[in-house]
């Protein structure tokens, strides 16, 4: 992907405040207290902005000075108005969901969980730094992490970052790896929202907070147990069994990520020295957010402009703090530089959403097209672009194996689990999704799915399930930049530096190299899919918008990938 032009950093804590503004009192406030999204202007200090909201009459109630981001609380009615005087305040909006990843996405048809009989989850005798199960994970010898581990098998200095639903760092295969200390948790769970609707349901702990080790959607788990399950001689290995994970939660239980806590979470990143981090979800309520479009109203619009700037903010903020970011490029099956119509926006709350013509030059989905990100493809076991995935020449850096169930399509292999990856997966989800019984054994549901169980000499078990979407293409080639890292960072200490820029060149350089498919137009309709996912790739063998700079590849990485320095 073509990195985007730095924003200069804005709003600190030490900045000196700007005289007060007078704020024009144009409408009094009235209706249902609710929270807001307030971003400072350009060159605000975070106390001019927090000013201005008190004298809006809004209270604040938590703040990022790293992006200017204010999270207040104030009527519905009047509030923005108000702030429109201050020269401090460049936007506000009422918060809604804004993110969720694409396992859970209302109305996806991309994330399959297959039924391909009762084939029974036998394992694999172990090889010398490998796992058991690691017979199972094509995308491990697809990005050829097997051979890597000779030669690098990751520092444990270099810490990823797993930005997501949650980890649960309890689990076998995670807990050898898993800094709980570096971890945190930015989100409280939330039964229900202001409107009366579900968001996570009841909440699991006192407090409706949860630990920083736990997880409630089982997807950010098996982000990282692709990244760095540990080589223990149990269950599976990740990319890079030798890595610190760190979980740095922004996700609610749903799925759904609200803005304050994705912000903080990328600005937490940079302020705790994490190399890299993985981020395999997207921007909601709106798949993509335009400045001005004309089918938004005007508070729409505010929304979307506080999202594309405050995730531009946050991502300049990582990256100047030498935070290498994946991101996973979509599951809408379109071409990112040229989006079809967006129907579905916003998809919070429910109900709302309408038909929008999108500009792509006015219009982001965030954070696959905030600066400085990679972005990450995904193709299936015979390294066919999968249908779900997204693409495109301005946005796609990199492919990597996400799982494609309805791959080899005319042979046995067809809408078969083993076309899909294979990782870790907490144990209370299965048991609440009916795969895993309260005994700990596989249910005849939980075998037609694939899952696998794995147990240590101690008795301790681990649950492995298969997911497809580019959410599991992305942690393949960030477990490849955490390689690259360890490979050729710079260490001080208890910590380890490279440039993010570096890491790219290193990861784009050494990508096995994929050619347009022949002929180049694409149309997945023996396999089950409509003329929407129909696809034509563009582009050549050194760089087209399938597969981008080509198919990660871990052993090219820490072989070959000093002449890319």
């Amino acid at each position: 992907m073509l990195l985007l032009a730095a924003v200069t950093p804005l709003l600190t804590g030490l900045a000196v405040a700007a005289a007060p503004t007078a704020i024009a009192q144009p409408a009094a406030l009235s209706g249902k207290t609710t929270e807001f999204s307030v971003l400072g202007a350009d060159g605000a200090s975070l106390k001019s902005v927090q000013d201005a909201v008190r004298a809006a009459g809004g209270t604040v109630v938590r703040s990022n000075a790293a992006v200017g981001l204010v999270t207040a609380t104030a009527p519905r009615n009047g509030f923005s108005e108000r702030l429109s005087g201050s020269h401090a305040v460049l936007a506000a909006a009422p918060v809604t969901v804004i993110g969720h990843n694409p396992k859970s996405s209302p109305g996806k048809p991309a994330v399959e969980k297959g039924r391909s009989g009762t084939r029974s989850a036998k394992v694999a005798k172990s090889k010398a730094g490998m796992d058991p199960l690691d017979s199972e994970l094509w995308g491990l010898t697809s990005v050829r992490s097997d051979l890597a581990r000779t030669k690098q098998a990751g520092n444990k200095k270099v810490k990823v970052g797993i930005i997501d639903t949650g980890v649960d760092g309890t689990h076998p295969d995670i807990a050898p790896n898993f800094d709980m200390a570096d971890s945190r948790n930015f989100v409280r769970d939330i039964p229900f929202d202001e409107l009366g609707q579900v968001v996570d349901g009841p909440c699991e702990f006192a407090g409706c907070v949860d630990p920083a080790n736990w997880d409630d959607g089982a997807h950010g788990t098996h982000v990282a147990g692709t990244i760095a399950a540990a080589a223990n001689g149990v269950g599976i290995s990740g990319v890079a069994p030798n890595v610190t994970l760190v979980n740095i939660r922004a996700g609610q239980d749903s799925g759904f990520f609200f803005l304050q806590p994705t912000v903080d979470a990328l600005t937490y990143a940079g302020d705790a020295s994490i190399d890299v981090v993985n981020m395999s979800f997207y921007v909601d309520p709106w798949l993509f957010n335009c400045d001005n479009n004309p089918a938004d109203t005007p508070e729409q619009q505010a929304e979307q402009r506080v999202v594309k700037t405050a995730m531009t903010r946050a991502m300049n903020y990582a990256y100047n703090h030498g935070v290498t970011q994946l991101v996973a490029l979509g599951n809408e099956h379109e071409d990112l530089g040229n989006p079809l119509p967006d129907e579905g926006s916003p998809d919070y709350p429910a109900n709302t959403a309408h038909d929008r013509t999108i500009d792509p030059n006015t219009c982001l989905t965030m954070p696959t097209e905030g600066p400085h990100s990679i972005g990450v493809g995904s193709f299936g076991p015979s390294q066919s672009k999968a249908d779900y995935s997204n693409y495109g020449m301005e946005q796609i850096s990199v492919s990597a194996p996400g799982g494609w169930f309805r791959d080899y399509f005319g042979t046995p292999r067809f809408r078969t689990n083993e076309n899909e990856i294979l990782s870790a997966y907490p144990k209370h989800i299965g048991i609440e999704e009916g795969n895993i019984d309260e005994n700990g054994d596989i249910t005849p549901d939980g075998v037609a799915l694939g899952v696998q169980k794995a147990c240590n000499s101690d008795g301790v078990c681990g649950y492995y399930q298969y997911l497809q979407g580019t959410s599991m293409a992305t942690p393949h080639a960030t477990g490849v930049a955490a390689l690259i890292i360890s490979q050729y960072g710079r260490f001080h200490g208890k910590n380890v530096t490279m440039s993010p820029d570096k890491v790219q060149s290193v990861l784009e350089g050494t990508a096995a190299k994929v050619p347009c498919p022949t002929p180049r137009t694409v149309d997945y309709l023996d396999e089950g899919r409509d003329a929407s996912f129909t696809a034509t790739c563009e582009g050549d063998l050194n760089f087209n918008d399938f597969y981008g700079h080509g198919a990660v590849d871990a052993w090219a990485a820490v072989t070959r990938g000093q002449q890319y320095l």
